[in-house]
């Protein structure tokens, strides 16, 4: 007889229908409940199982009988139904904590303001190519408690968002990777960073000796923060840099990229790394740190380090048309994350901005823009945050509504040798469905001109 009997999902996407799949094969009294209308393939997949479910509304009272609410990371906590559950007492978890409750697979767990994507995809690349029966799941891949319920594999490797994290109690990483902690979704953290902060740090939570926590050692927030609590945390310390310090397990060295764990040292030409720039080449210490612990050959490490095709959305390069060439970067949803992305490129640019700001300080990116960019494009349904910090310090700046008004304005301003970078800096709600639909709208754009 299960504990929590009555288990209600808010949300029914990739991770709550997955939840409601796994609980319902547990035993459980499954309900699914979502506020918006459920995605046809979502549906399909709640019918075939036969979950009950209902969309465009909650039912407070079925709601509010539940011994556990699993909620989906993308409802916020202030949500009135949220409210309501919590003033009850009714415990809230993530979909990822209720699935660890029913796997001992090995959890390597990745985190940051950027480059999560990248990293978790390169790691799952490293492990899956040496023959591992590896999963990918949270923020990419299918849901953990979907895998869970229906496929076991040994390890799995997991992107999670600070939501995610936020509400994960007993669930436990045995590798935990901190990539780095810029401000971002301040909205959801009652504007204060320190409170995004903390939810990142929670993927240190429940560590012990024998786990692994994986960091960039350079990071002011995670230094401060560590030193602030770092004898809180229990697991060995694997920190990374560009330099070779006291402590460092990842770093450069004549022009190599060194790994040292217990066992022994790793090194390749950084110039062999599939993945160029800074910034991936701290994406591949962090993946290569994590395999390496989990005992793959540095013959498979070397290989799949040097042969991974990189991550949609991210720096990627569409095409050269008359000259300019084209890049999306449709994943920048913060600021820092198009910090990145401008300090990569070596050509004039027109930069496009714009969307459902997050509470964003762009003066992050202002000597950048100055330096590189001559054009802007604001691309969003209220660009007035983005005329008040950059009217007059950019030579040419327009407005679009569309995608296809966007690269118009693009292509008029663009010069040849120049790049027209879409790297947003905000969420892409106003105007798109998702970062991705925004970044296939602006391929498609450009493979029409």
């Amino acid at each position: 007889m299960n504990e929590q009997k009555k288990i209600v999902v808010l949300g029914a996407g990739e991770s709550g229908v997955g939840a409601a799949v796994l609980a319902q094969k547990k035993g459980f009294d499954v309900f699914v409940s979502d506020s918006s209308p459920i995605k046809e393939s979502y549906r399909s997949m709640l019918i075939q199982k036969g979950i009950e479910y209902e969309e465009g509304h909650h039912s407070e009272e079925r709601i509010l009988s539940a011994d556990e609410i699993i909620k989906s990371p993308g409802i916020p906590n202030d949500a009135p139904m949220i409210i309501q559950v919590t003033e009850k007492g009714i415990p809230v978890i993530s979909e990822i904590e209720f699935a660890g409750r029913y796997t001992d697979a090995k959890m390597i767990c990745i985190t940051g303001s950027n480059g999560k994507t990248t990293t978790t995809m390169l790691t799952y690349h490293l492990l899956s190519s040496a023959g591992l029966n590896v999963g990918l799941a949270g923020n990419v891949g299918k849901s953990l408690a979907l895998q869970v319920a229906e496929g076991e594999h040994d390890c799995y490797v997991i992107e999670l968002s600070s939501f995610q994290l936020d509400n994960m109690y007993d669930f436990k990483a045995d590798i935990a990777i901190l990539l780095n902690i810029t401000p971002d979704h301040l909205d959801r953290y009652d504007h204060q960073f320190q409170n995004y902060v903390d939810a990142k740090f929670r993927i240190t939570r429940n560590q012990t000796s024998d786990d692994a926590f994986i960091y960039w050692n350079d990071d002011p927030v995670i230094r401060k923060e560590l030193e602030k609590h770092g004898s809180e945390i229990k697991a060995t310390r694997y920190p990374f840099s560009l330099r070779h310090e006291p402590g460092v397990r990842a770093y450069i060295e004549s022009l190599q990229l060194v790994i040292e764990t217990h066992k022994d040292k790793f090194q390749m030409p950084v110039q062999e790394l599939a993945l160029p720039g800074e910034h991936n080449t701290y994406n591949s210490m962090a993946a290569g740190l994590s395999a390496r612990l989990m005992d793959l050959s540095k013959e498979n490490v070397r290989r799949s380090l040097s042969d991974f095709k990189g991550v949609e959305h991210r720096i990627e390069y569409i095409a050269t048309v008359a000259g300019v060439r084209y890049i999306n970067d449709s994943k920048a949803t913060n600021v820092n994350s198009c910090w990145y992305a401008l300090k990569s490129m070596t050509t004039p640019v027109v930069l496009i901005l714009g969307g459902k700001d997050k509470g964003n300080d762009y003066s992050e990116i202002e000597d950048l823009v100055r330096e590189k960019v001559h054009a802007l494009v604001f691309l969003g349904v209220d660009n007035r945050k983005l005329h008040a910090f950059f009217d007059g310090k950019v030579e040419h700046i327009a407005e679009a509504h569309s995608m296809k008004e966007c690269i118009e304005q693009c292509q008029r301003m663009a010069r040849k040798g120049d790049t027209v970078l879409l790297s947003p800096c905000c969420a892409s709600f106003d105007l798109f469905s998702s970062y991705e639909d925004r970044g296939d709208q602006f391929r498609n754009c450009v493979k029409n001109l």
